[in-house]
């Protein structure tokens, strides 16, 4: 008896991307753990590094400093949900948002955004290259970096077909402003230097 040899078929796996849909879903059914900290970028769940002591102290000072300064003229969020797309739901350190009454009922998108604020110490390539990038394609009008190594934030404005037109280095001695709101300045050490 003869015997043939059946064809092997190979098959290339693929991705399983997820909607920001699911993710949330996901995350509503405790698949996700609550302890941990995830983004969603590109329809690719990320682990994101634990928050030290700097960075938890420097967001809580740019939390307190915009919460003041806005306050009746913009939302400030801190690691809130900030859904840029239907497959990237991203949680900046800090979000100044539009003063608008329905974020109860919906994430805010990159409509909703004036200033996003990453506070950056371990995690600076990342906030550099695929969070940066994902702000620009969105249209959020203005991000800065907190390079906490450096001393200094990274100012980035002016997205024009994904990448941002305008950018400058403000170090620790200098003065920066939100663009939409110019009369609000701070001095970057204030917030960078422990």
């Amino acid at each position: 008896m003869t015997t043939t040899a059946l064809p092997v078929q190979t098959a290339t796996p693929t991705r399983r991307r997820f909607t920001v849909e699911e993710y949330c879903a996901m995350a509503e059914a405790g698949i996700l753990a609550a302890d941990e900290r995830l983004e969603l970028l590109s329809g690719e769940i990320f682990l994101m590094a634990p928050i030290g002591a700097a960075h938890a102290d420097i967001t809580d000072l740019f939390d307190d400093f915009f919460k003041s300064s806005l306050r009746g003229r913009a939302r400030v969020r801190v690691q809130g949900p900030l859904r840029i797309d239907d497959t990237t739901l991203l949680y900046p350190d800090l979000a100044v948002l539009r003063l608008r009454s329905d974020y109860r009922h919906r994430l805010p998108g990159p409509e909703d955004v004036l200033l996003v604020i990453e506070v950056s110490d371990s995690s600076i390539r990342r906030d550099r290259e695929a969070k940066l990038s994902r702000y620009a394609a969105a249209g959020i009008p203005e991000v800065w970096i907190a390079n906490v190594p450096d001393c200094h934030v990274e100012a980035f404005h002016d997205p024009v077909d994904g990448v941002y037109q305008s950018s400058r280095i403000v170090p620790a001695d200098g003065r920066i402003s939100p663009r939409a709101f110019p009369d609000v300045v701070l001095t970057v050490g204030d917030f960078l230097l422990g």
